[in-house]
């Protein structure tokens, strides 16, 4: 058993806090993991507000990078010291949908058997089955995708965002938009996961993507990412400067980020004839839109809902990691600041006001991290009074 701190929600809408833990040793199929990194994600803030369950306590955040440090019996793919990412689609391999071919929809995906406690022996709920607002965690080993790159110790933060904002907004363009190299690509929603839907379409090869938002500074992101051109939808109608940008027709592919009805109802509409429209930001319960179904009919092409991008991590993950390290996917751009367990609630406060992409939680010094310090002090030692450095 090991004593840990992690950031726990132990009542709906209160504060989080910094809790003692206990984290048992892994089981059959299970692995203990140091987290060394965790976003600040949306998704912990619905459990903080009641939104996924009444399960509390919860242990808070999932979107994260770690090392390995034991195994349960029966563990193969992975091994002590991998440094990892840690996901939420582990899949089973057995349910109809791995049956089928088509793991990234799994039904039935692992988690950890035993559970996490307070030192009370209160069992912790862990979010999306993760738990990584925490020194240690433990999580099915399928929750483990192994990063095989070299990587500088800053770079954990920034990769491990693939487990799962970024990966949604990445995955709802590569997977299921399934965008073509030279098609046109229009983003409703240019916060975290509309960001990293634009960076898809630039990774994808898209040659006019088109950045939708009410924030300037959002949209000015946007950019940086990747985005062609933009439209403050306070000032301009999008779906009639969307045909504009894409000479009268319509965007090949439309993201609605956002997911309320009055976007969902421009990302359908600002489609080309057989054009396709994928819904990834989460509608709160009872969201509705009237579908006109003559409009659905003669329009054609597709209406899809993105569940974690489709994505598969075996699949994903390493692709990713590797565009991320020949400079084609800008991660590190996502890391708006760096910050300690303490600070979780504060960075909450952040997300909901708009005014960062993502804060990550910096847990653990990252691999070489030390090493660094270590070269950097010698060098500093070393160097003549007044030398460049």
């Amino acid at each position: 058993m090991h004593k840990v701190k992690g950031v726990v929600s132990k009542g709906k809408n209160q504060p989080v806090s910094v809790e003692t833990i206990l984290v048992p040793d892994p089981g059959p199929g299970e692995a203990l993991v140091d987290v060394l990194t965790c976003g600040v994600c949306q998704t912990d803030h619905h459990y903080v507000e009641g939104g996924v369950g009444n399960d509390y306590p919860y242990l808070l955040g999932h979107e994260s990078s770690g090392v390995v440090s034991a195994i349960g019996e029966g563990v193969t793919e992975i091994a002590v010291g991998d440094h990892v990412i840690l996901n939420w689609r582990a899949v089973c391999g057995e349910c109809r949908a791995c049956r089928k071919g088509e793991p990234w929809y799994c039904f039935a995906t692992h988690n950890a058997t035993q559970k996490m406690t307070l030192e009370d022996g209160t069992p912790l709920s862990p979010a999306l089955g993760i738990g990584s607002f925490a020194e240690k965690t433990l999580v099915a080993a399928g929750q483990c995708t192994k990063i095989e790159a070299d990587l500088e110790p800053h770079q954990y933060a920034a990769v491990g965002l693939l487990g799962c904002g970024v990966m949604a907004g990445i995955g709802a363009v590569l997977n299921t938009g399934a965008v073509k190299r030279g098609e046109s690509v229009a983003v409703i929603g240019c916060g975290g996961v509309g960001a990293a839907a634009i960076a898809g379409a630039a990774l994808a090869g898209a040659t006019t993507i088109v950045a939708v938002d009410l924030d300037d500074e959002k949209l000015a992101t946007a950019q940086k990412f990747g985005a062609t051109h933009t439209v403050n939808s306070r000032q301009q109608d999008p779906v009639e400067t969307i045909r504009e940008l894409t000479g009268g027709f319509g965007a090949d592919l439309v993201i609605d980020a956002v997911g309320i009805a009055p976007t969902f109802k421009q990302a359908f509409e600002a489609r080309d004839l057989a054009g396709r429209m994928v819904l990834v930001g989460v509608p709160a319960p009872g969201t509705s839109w009237a579908i006109p179904l003559d409009e659905v009919f003669g329009r054609g092409g597709s209406i899809k809902s993105a569940w974690y991008g489709d994505t598969l991590p075996s699949r994903d993950f390493p692709m990713l990691v590797d565009q991320y390290r020949l400079g084609r996917l800008d991660l590190d751009g996502f890391v708006t600041e760096r910050i300690g367990l303490g600070d979780v609630e504060e960075a909450f406060a952040k997300m909901k006001a708009g005014t960062v992409l993502r804060s990550v939680v910096e847990i653990a010094p990252a691999p070489g991290a030390a090493d660094s310090l270590a070269a950097q002090s010698e060098a500093s030692v070393a160097a003549p009074v007044g030398a460049a450095r």
